[in-house]
């Protein structure tokens, strides 16, 4: 299936509907929103050739493609800066990492599973982990790396929803999962972005409250990852 601007737009639109009877985000209570910078890859073999890259960390909320946008147009302005991204994120908001995922192939940016870090002397990629709805955002990349130190994991569409106690009503939280119209669009754009729809039948079979950290073989035969460049 050939993958065009129209066709995502469509489906995230669908998906956006078909999530608006759940809630109007999926986010990560308790983490920070998804922020991006540049960083070197520094290392003694290139010096100060060192490649700069894309870092993207955080939770992708509804407002996160079009933030990377606004980000990537300043950022490339920016010398010797490589279409890679390091991305590391617990999930978020399904269709905006859908989005997230379509911008980053429109860009033709890979990405790496990882995080970025400093040992006081070089800077680089550190082990990250790209959990939930970032699995979604993952799959839009040209080229994507899970390295082996890092974690790549399912977890089921939901979201809680909680009604406040009130006097002489103690008050309760419910859980609402994607239906099977919602399941089948994230399948059909995984198929686009060229990985195996099992990947999100996987997820969607997962209990609510568990989480499943992929193997590299996993991610290799549905084609989600490698564990190299």
């Amino acid at each position: 299936m050939k993958f065009t601007r129209s066709k995502i737009g469509r489906w995230t639109a669908r998906a956006a509907l078909a999530l608006a009877c759940l809630a109007p985000g999926l986010a990560m209570a308790g983490s920070e929103p998804m922020h991006f910078h540049v960083a070197p890859l520094e290392s003694r073999d290139c010096g100060y050739k060192c490649p700069n890259v894309v870092v993207a960390d955080g939770v992708i909320e509804p407002d996160t493609p079009d933030q990377f946008l606004n980000f990537a147009r300043e950022a490339a302005r920016q010398p010797n800066l490589k279409s890679v991204m390091l991305i590391n994120s617990p999930g978020g908001n399904v269709v905006a990492s859908m989005e997230f995922g379509a911008k980053l192939r429109q860009l033709g940016m890979a990405a790496i599973v990882a995080s970025y870090g400093s040992d006081g002397v070089l800077s680089g990629p550190t082990p990250g982990e790209c959990v939930s709805a970032c699995v979604y955002a993952l799959m839009g990349a040209v080229k994507r790396v899970a390295p082996t130190q890092s974690r790549v994991a399912l977890h089921r569409m939901s979201v809680s929803q909680s009604e406040a106690p009130t006097r002489g009503h103690a008050g309760y939280v419910t859980r609402r999962f994607a239906d099977n119209r919602l399941v089948d669009i994230v399948a059909r754009y995984a198929r686009a972005m060229g990985v195996s729809p099992e990947v999100v039948l996987q997820a969607e079979s997962l209990d609510p409250d568990h989480i499943r950290s992929l193997s590299a073989a996993e991610m290799r035969r549905w084609r989600l990852a490698n564990s190299k460049l």
